[in-house]
């Protein structure tokens, strides 16, 4: 038999396989907000929030979005419709656990029945903790885990500005804590906002840099879920589309944030690889990526982008057969089932190099002396549990020394 045809009946039989995973041995669940989606979006959340039953809002955003057209724009259409607004802004990357403290505060000072957050992951992920402090009390790092917040969280919209993050449709909250030097998971069904308002014109005013890196990002949700233990046949049909639409729009958004067309391609894939991961969880490349952004302080989707391809070729020597599909979406195809993944592994690293990021983790600060550390921290990590080869901490080490 020749190569392709080899390829294509052992493509056949994955997807047959993976069917059964899907639909056949175990019971799915799909959850997803409410999702309103297109150019001029935006102008919907006044009656999303009356939807919802909110009167008192708190909007959590950043400084930098205060600064453009959409912060003001969206309090604008809030006080059109008689809604009270306060607003908490102090946000930064990769939010702090004081942070989110401060952002309660807030919340509780200023009467608020309901949160709308405006920006980016980690914006809504400050979001979240503020909504999980709100309904539970305490302190936002005691949820590190999964299902921790148990009692039901105020109303909660969310309006991305970045193409990547996913947190808009996500039961992922991620912090960062300061005094570990390390990011906490917290996951839970709870965590799902009620509403995402995905307008695709807030994205021209991302820079170009974080264009790069929120898109790379959508194309490590797509990788890790589709490969996930916890995968179901929806999360894998999210995760092909998105893949394939991401990975033909992101070096056309990134040298032109503000062009409409793909501005708008990368705002569907983010959404549609923030709904397969949510649903199939992650894997090693996140639990390894949120030890680094705690320790260093960079870019979430920068870090993704370096260590993806090593856990792509680390997972794919147990069982390549995943990646040949995800391959296949954007069109590498050709060879045994290993070499192709391998093939996808250097593509990855290759289209992350086009779009402007760093080649290894030694750039972003990383050194031989926190390998250790960082070990430790991504092993205890939630999103390993789903990986599809459990690693030990040696793999863990090594794929970390491969990637400096």
């Amino acid at each position: 038999m020749g190569t392709d045809v080899v390829d294509t009946v052992a493509l056949r039989a994955n997807r047959e396989l993976r069917a059964v995973r899907g639909g056949g041995v175990h019971i799915a669940k799909f959850h997803t907000p409410e999702i309103i989606i297109g150019r001029g979006s935006l102008a919907e959340v006044p009656r999303a929030a009356a939807g919802l039953g909110m009167r008192r809002l708190l909007i959590v955003s950043d400084r930098g979005l205060v600064a453009t057209q959409w912060y003001p724009q969206l309090a604008q259409v809030l006080h059109a419709e008689r809604l009270s607004v306060s607003s908490f802004t102090d946000v930064s990357p990769n939010p702090r656990a004081p942070e989110i403290v401060e952002g309660f505060t807030r919340y509780e000072e200023s009467g608020a029945d309901g949160i709308v957050a405006l920006g980016g992951g980690s914006v809504i992920d400050a979001a979240k903790g503020i909504a999980i402090l709100a309904a539970n009390g305490g302190h936002i790092l005691e949820y590190e885990g999964i299902d921790r917040a148990r009692r039901p969280l105020p109303p909660l919209i969310a309006a991305p500005t970045t193409a990547g993050s996913g947190s808009d449709v996500s039961q992922f909250c991620i912090v960062n804590d300061v005094d570990r030097m390390t990011k906490v998971t917290i996951i839970g069904r709870g965590l799902v906002p009620d509403v995402s308002v995905v307008d695709p014109r807030t994205l021209s005013s991302l820079p170009v840099d974080v264009a790069a890196q929120s898109g790379m990002d959508a194309i490590t949700h797509c990788l890790e879920a589709y490969a996930s233990l916890a995968h179901n046949r929806l999360s894998d049909r999210a995760a092909l589309s998105s893949i394939s639409t991401a990975w033909d729009s992101i070096e056309r958004f990134v040298d032109d944030p503000s062009d409409p067309d793909s501005g708008t391609d990368m705002a569907y894939a983010a959404l549609e690889a923030g709904m397969a991961f949510t649903n199939a969880i992650l894997g090693a490349t996140h639990a390894m990526s949120h030890p680094v952004g705690g320790l260093v302080d960079a870019a979430h989707g920068a870090i993704n982008a370096v260590l993806l391809p090593h856990v792509i070729r680390f997972n794919a020597a147990a069982d390549p057969m995943p990646y040949v599909e995800l391959a296949d979406a954007v069109g590498v195809r050709g060879g045994t089932p290993h070499a192709v993944a391998e093939r996808l592994a250097d593509e990855v690293a290759a289209l992350s190099r086009r779009v402007g990021l760093p080649a290894d983790l030694r750039s972003l600060g990383v050194r031989e002396e926190h390998v250790g550390v960082l070990t430790t921290n991504a092993l205890l990590d939630a999103c390993m549990t789903t990986n599809p080869r459990k690693p030990t901490a040696d793999d863990v080490a090594r794929i970390y020394r491969e990637a400096l």
